[in-house]
């Protein structure tokens, strides 16, 4: 199976190619960013590309999205210490076929991607639950996080005071919060604030 391995730190690159290598996979390219990796997959045509989600210049995550609408025969897949919900979404909206946690085992890898990349149509990402904020919410939140008073976040977003309490209401709703400080806790722990 040609393999491609895109992480932005070099030891633990270096490592999952020799432990990957000794279970049989073929390591065709190696990446230290998302643009990298998107080009080697372009160029080498592999079976799977085995993507950190946190890279300089493109995430995997947007890797994933682009190979899906330009190369949807490479399989995609996650590895990362991140498993906040929101990630794992983007992930599985992006094109990703697997999610594989960098505390894994090399057998167990080997396992998951020689699985995954024979059944590539069954989704192995965890399921989440994650809040749906509306695009207003979504605007809300990350001005909630920076401490902005309810008149500040109003004036900023060009509405009252009265409509930011409706949508604070709604979002501690949303993330079972009892407070701002709750609200912000909670949509960091989930993902929805990085």
């Amino acid at each position: 199976m040609k393999l491609v391995i895109a992480d932005d730190h070099p030891l633990f690159r270096m490592g999952l190619k020799y432990a990957l290598m000794n279970q049989g996979f073929d390591v065709v390219a190696e990446a230290a960013d998302g643009l990298s990796a998107l080009e080697a997959c372009r160029s080498l045509q592999p079976d799977a590309v085995l993507l950190d989600v946190k890279m300089p210049g493109m995430t995997g995550i947007e890797v994933c999205e682009r190979l899906r609408m330009t190369h949807p025969q490479v399989v995609s897949v996650l590895i990362t210490t991140f498993a906040e919900p929101a990630i794992v979404q983007a992930a599985r909206a992006a094109g990703a076929r697997g999610y594989v946690s960098k505390e894994t085992d090399p057998e167990s890898l080997a396992r998951q991607l020689r699985d995954i990349v024979a059944h590539p149509d069954v989704d192995r990402l965890p399921q989440v639950d994650v809040p749906r904020l509306t695009p207003r919410e979504s605007e809300v939140l990350p001005l909630l996080a920076q401490g902005f008073s309810n008149k500040e976040i109003a004036k900023n977003l060009g509405v009252s005071p009265d409509t930011v309490k409706d949508h604070l209401a709604r979002l501690y709703a949303k993330l079972d919060a009892g407070d701002r400080t709750e609200a912000v806790s909670r949509a960091r722990s989930i993902g929805l604030l990085h």
